[in-house]
C-alpha cells in the first residue's frame, strides 16, 4: 500500500486528506492512502518516516514550511527560490522538496486579476507568504510585507493606514487568521478604506468566507479563498508524486 500524509501543527482540519480520499475513491485507486501527521516538533520528522517504511510523499502546512528544509536531502529550484517546501517526495528514504504553493497560488490568483492589481499588501511573512511574494515578482507586481513584528523586509500593522490601503488594491492574507476554528479573527487593517477597486484573496479556505473576506466584500471588492489553490496545489503533488 501507498502511503501519502500531511505534516502540521495543529492539524485541525485537513483539506489535504478528504481530498486525497475522495480522489482515491473516485478514481479507484486501491493501492493508495492518505493519513494526517500532527506534527508540534519538526525534529519528529524523520521518527515518522521510519515508522511508515511505506510512506512515498508528504505535504507540508504551517509551522514547517521553512524548518522542513534542513531534512532534505535535494530541493528543486522553486524550494531554492523561496525558502519554503510544501511538498516532499520521498524514496528510499531520500527526501527531495518542491513548492506547489506557487504554481497554486499563481493559477488562482490569475483567474480574477485585473490591470489595475498593480499593488500589494501580504499579510504575513512565513512560507506561504514566500510563495506569494515570487509569483507577485513574477507578475510585475509591486507588494510589501506586513507582519506582527517590524522587519527589514515588511511593515507592522501599526503601520497599515487607510491611505496605504488604497494604494494597494491587492491584499493577500497568508496567515491563519480566520482560519477554523479561529473563526472570528481577522487581521487588524482598515477595511474602511477598501473599495470596489480592491482584491482581497484569503489562503484560509474553512470557513469558505472569512471575516477578511466579507469585510471585502461587503465593500463592493473582488474576493477569493484558498480552496481553488488548494486543488491545483494537491494536483501538483500528485503528479509529483507519481513522475
Amino acid at each position: 500500500m501507498r502511503l501519502f500524509g500531511l505534516i502540521g501543527y495543529p492539524l485541525t482540519h485537513s483539506f489535504s486528506k478528504s481530498y486525497f480520499s475522495e480522489k482515491f475513491k473516485k478514481e479507484g485507486i486501491g493501492d493508495c492512502s492518505y493519513e494526517n501527521f500532527q506534527l508540534a516538533d519538526i525534529n519528529d520528522l524523520p521518527k515518522i518516516i521510519i515508522d511508515n517504511p511505506d510512506l512515498q510523499g508528504l505535504n507540508v502546512t504551517i509551522p514547517h514550511k521553512e524548518s522542513v528544509l534542513q531534512f532534505l536531502n535535494e530541493s528543486n529550484d522553486l524550494v531554492k527560490q523561496t525558502g519554503a517546501c510544501n511538498c516532499i517526495k520521498i524514496e528510499r528514504g531520500y527526501l527531495k522538496g518542491y513548492n506547489t504553493d506557487v504554481p497554486g497560488f499563481e493559477r488562482s490568483l490569475l483567474k480574477k486579476l485585473l490591470p489595475t492589481h498593480r499593488d500589494a499588501l501580504i499579510l504575513g511573512t512565513g512560507g506561504a507568504a514566500k510563495a506569494v511574494g515570487f509569483v507577485l515578482q513574477k507578475n510585475k507586481i509591486h507588494f510589501k510585507y506586513i507582519s506582527r513584528r517590524s522587519s527589514e523586509t515588511g511593515l507592522t500593522y501599526d503601520h497599515v493606514t487607510p491611505a496605504l490601503i488604497r494604494e494597494h488594491r491587492l491584499i493577500i492574507n497568508t496567515t491563519p487568521a480566520g482560519m477554523f476554528p479561529n473563526v472570528n479573527e481577522f487581521p487588524p487593517i482598515p477595511y474602511d478604506a477598501i473599495s470596489k477597486d480592491h482584491f482581497l484573496f484569503d489562503l484560509v479556505y474553512n470557513p469558505p468566507k472569512t471575516i477578511f473576506l466579507s469585510k471585502g466584500e461587503e465593500r463592493g471588492a473582488l474576493v477569493e479563498n484558498g480552496y481553488d489553490m488548494l486543488v491545483h496545489q494537491a494536483e501538483e503533488s500528485w503528479a509529483i508524486w507519481n513522475q
